[in-house]
């Protein structure tokens, strides 16, 4: 058997991963059939974004076995949509992760960008919300942009308005990107792709227009894949995700990872507040105050009666 290597995982299609050796060249691989078989419950054992030990396979010339997974520092996760007892890896080992959103053409709900920053929260993964096709946007949707803005920034999230179309706000995005390793999620439509294309002559992602009859996005992104535009700066495509469920959070645990309801801990007359219906809720008091958007607060109410309760 060939000594074991250090690989990087760029691409998942579920069956075979792309895995970018140490010499920098590409190297098809399957996971070995013991290592299908761990504690993991999740529907892909191997991410995007992990390290990984290779051995070549002599049984196919050109490809590769992954034999062992070196530790995560982090992941991002989402209940699987088939499997409702297991969960489903976004990537792996990042350092920041993008929401993009749209206010028309598809409409993205803040529920959705409220689930995914507490996928990414759970972890302490930092986290920045693109609202893209700003070029679009009447009177009205402008008004409702400056609202979600404010409400992430009450929230300590940035949020940055950006239309790919016509060049606005792309010299920031490479600007938060330099030197990190970025997620990228969000429904089909919202431009993911599109911006991909954008940040590098090389990336050649497919692109769709969105249904004007029913007002979604066209899955055009198939598997999760990882592009290098230099050396130290790597983004991370998704396919789009329709609904994104909540996995392996206790409800008694969700409300630390809305950092707004987190500064607020140990300051309700109960230890163990809910922050539904209990007498001198120190959350409920800052939701009426104001201090608090009802938006998030309605977002945490939804997801506590959807979380996974085994924890």
């Amino acid at each position: 058997m060939s000594a074991a290597l250090d690989g990087w995982v760029f691409k998942s299609t579920g069956s075979w991963y792309r895995v970018r050796m140490a010499d920098g060249h590409f190297l098809d691989c399957r996971v070995r059939g013991k290592f299908k078989l761990s504690k993991l419950k999740t529907t892909n054992p191997v991410a995007v974004g992990d390290k990984v030990k290779v051995t070549l396979d002599e049984k196919h010339p050109g490809t590769g076995i992954i034999t062992e997974m070196i530790p995560r520092e982090n992941y991002v996760v989402r209940k699987s949509v088939h499997k409702t007892d297991h969960s489903h890896l976004l990537a792996a080992n990042i350092d920041q992760a993008i929401v993009m959103g749209t206010i028309k053409q598809p409409k993205t709900s803040m529920g959705f960008i409220d689930r995914f920053l507490v996928s990414t929260e759970a972890y302490r993964i930092p986290s920045i919300v693109l609202i893209n096709k700003t070029d679009i946007y009447n009177e009205e949707d402008q008004f409702i942009l400056e609202e979600i803005t404010s409400i992430y920034k009450k929230a300590g999230v940035e949020t940055y308005a950006i239309s790919i179309k016509e060049n606005i706000g792309i010299d920031k995005v490479k600007e938060l990107l330099l030197n990190k390793i970025t997620l990228f999620a969000g429904h089909s439509g919202t431009g993911k792709s599109t911006l991909m294309n954008t940040l590098h002559p090389d990336i050649n992602q497919d692109v769709a227009e969105v249904s004007s009859f029913a007002d979604k996005g066209v899955h055009t992104t198939t598997f999760a894949e990882m592009f290098e535009l230099d050396k130290s700066t790597f983004v991370i495509d998704t396919p789009g995700i329709k609904e994104l469920g909540l996995i392996d959070i206790g409800n008694h645990e969700l409300s630390d990872y809305f950092p707004e309801m987190r500064k607020l801990l140990g300051k309700c007359k109960f230890h163990n507040c809910s922050h539904t219906h209990e007498p001198k809720c120190a959350v409920i008091q800052a939701v009426e105050t104001g201090e608090i958007s009802l938006s998030r607060y309605k977002s945490y109410i939804s997801m506590l009666e959807n979380v996974d309760t085994r924890r």
